[in-house]
């Protein structure tokens, strides 16, 4: 083998020195290979840019306080680090594959929690499918059941992922926006942003394959009323759509507000599927363990995508959810449930910095759920006239931009979130994530109130 390995090395220092004079070993070794055929898949096209990539580079360029990214900077709760130190530890059968589809432990577990909650009888081994993530649940499903052609129905604003993985299955993206409505006061929270039921309906044709929902929807915060969830029910039914219903905020909800899944109202189950996410239930979005709920009709396909894809999902990462879950389901509904305490401890922490980035002249939205708000810009047209930036790029972008360098502080622009036809009309909003802990908060509160004292010089 060795003799091979030198004769191959021989005759391929005998070609490069045969090259021109002044072409060094080096360089020959790494040219870019030049081919007559398009390297990159077409379905590539107009996806690369990720506005998360950008902000993260600039962040750390420029030390800037991460208010952008939704993570926590804390801590998961201790039963579930428990629970992974017991995965890590106790059973070294746990370092092995399990069940392709799912940890039986951890399907059994996410079939009886939801199964009451839906008011269905969830068969652990055929409605239940765990992924790498709620991201992967979610390219599962479009790859699964979405064809060459097929119109899916996206909710603006949306979870950037939506529009590119509809159009990497070749599916045609269909539009619908959320419209501010302020109240009399002129005060707007996210709860003020609807759906127009006409216009809603009119996106629906015999092409429509898909409608995605999201609530509490990121990066809104907006809850979904149960009239808006039955709206979209209805015509889900009536035009013989599926619904993927994103709720990995699920157990983030504010102010009273109560959370609907729409696989549990009637005739919905048998078309929807409905997908969760350890990482934002448990406050540990390194573990990357999601889950989609959903009929054997339609999850038997997305079984096919998953064995050929990623096939599996880190074994002791599931064991970890499940035991997490069944912790939760004895205490559910209790005060020591962490389903309780979490929310309440997020909510002082949305309070705390909604207050505070009005003190520069930022307008933020309340939002009824989730990790983020969304703040209004549309003051500051006017004032900072040398934005960095190309100037057809669109204004929040350019804003977050300036902030990062000049003021220290992270958000993401809001305009990444519609489609471009719809950029320009909401490109005066940017996002905050507001899941962090007190010293990230002490540290952006330093940060406004030098921004705020620049502002009374």
């Amino acid at each position: 083998m060795f003799r091979n390995s030198a004769a191959i090395c021989l005759h391929l220092v005998g070609s490069l020195q045969r090259k021109k004079a002044g072409a060094s070993l080096s360089q020959c070794l790494h040219q870019t290979p030049t081919m007559a055929k398009q390297l990159q898949a077409r379905r590539l096209d107009g996806i690369a840019y990720n506005p998360w990539v950008e902000m993260a580079q600039l962040t750390s360029q420029y030390e800037a306080v991460n208010l952008g990214q939704g993570f926590p900077d804390f801590p998961p709760p201790d039963f579930a680090v428990e629970a992974f130190r017991q995965a890590v530890t106790s059973d070294f059968m746990l370092n092995q594959y399990t069940r392709g589809f799912g940890y039986p432990p951890l399907t059994k577990i996410l079939a009886s929690f939801f199964g009451k909650l839906l008011g269905q009888e969830i068969d652990p081994s055929k409605d239940v499918l765990v992924t790498v993530g709620a991201y992967g649940a979610l390219f599962t499903a479009f790859q699964a059941l979405v064809d060459e052609g097929d119109e899916v129905i996206i909710i603006e604003p949306f979870f950037d992922c939506y529009e590119t993985m509809t159009l990497m299955a070749g599916g045609c993206p269909v539009f619908v926006p959320l419209k501010p409505t302020p109240t009399q006061n002129g005060e707007l929270g996210s709860s003020n942003w609807q759906l127009d039921p006409t216009e809603l309906a009119s996106k629906f044709t015999s092409r429509t394959k898909m409608l995605i929902l999201n609530t509490p929807n990121n990066p809104l915060g907006k809850v979904f009323s149960r009239a808006e969830v039955e709206l979209v029910a209805r015509l889900c039914q009536q035009h013989d759509v599926l619904c993927v219903s994103d709720e990995v905020y699920q157990w983030l909800v504010f102010d009273g507000c109560q959370h609907i899944s729409i696989a549990s109202l009637p005739g919905m189950w048998e078309r929807t599927l409905t997908i969760g996410s350890a990482g934002k239930t448990f406050s540990a979005t390194g573990w990357k363990v999601g889950w989609v709920l959903g009929p054997d009709a339609l999850l038997r396909h997305l079984r096919t995508v998953h064995q050929n894809a990623v096939y599996h999902c880190p074994t002791q990462a599931q064991a970890a959810v499940a035991r997490s879950f069944e912790r939760e389901q004895q205490h559910f509904g209790q005060p020591s449930s962490y389903f309780v305490q979490f929310p309440r401890d997020m909510q002082r922490c949305r309070d705390h910095m909604v207050r505070s980035v009005q003190l520069v002249g930022l307008r933020p939205m309340n939002p009824q759920g989730s990790y983020f708000f969304m703040a209004d810009i549309s003051d500051f047209r006017n004032k900072i006239p040398d934005l960095p930036g190309a100037v057809d790029e669109p204004f929040d972008k350019r804003f977050i931009k300036w902030m990062i360098k000049e003021k220290g502080l992270v958000a993401l622009p809001v305009s990444v979130f519609y489609s471009t036809q719809h950029q320009r009309q909401f490109d005066h909003y940017i996002r905050f994530c507001f899941v962090k802990n007190e010293s990230t908060l002490q540290a952006m509160d330093k940060k406004l109130q030098e921004w705020k004292d620049e502002l009374q010089a």
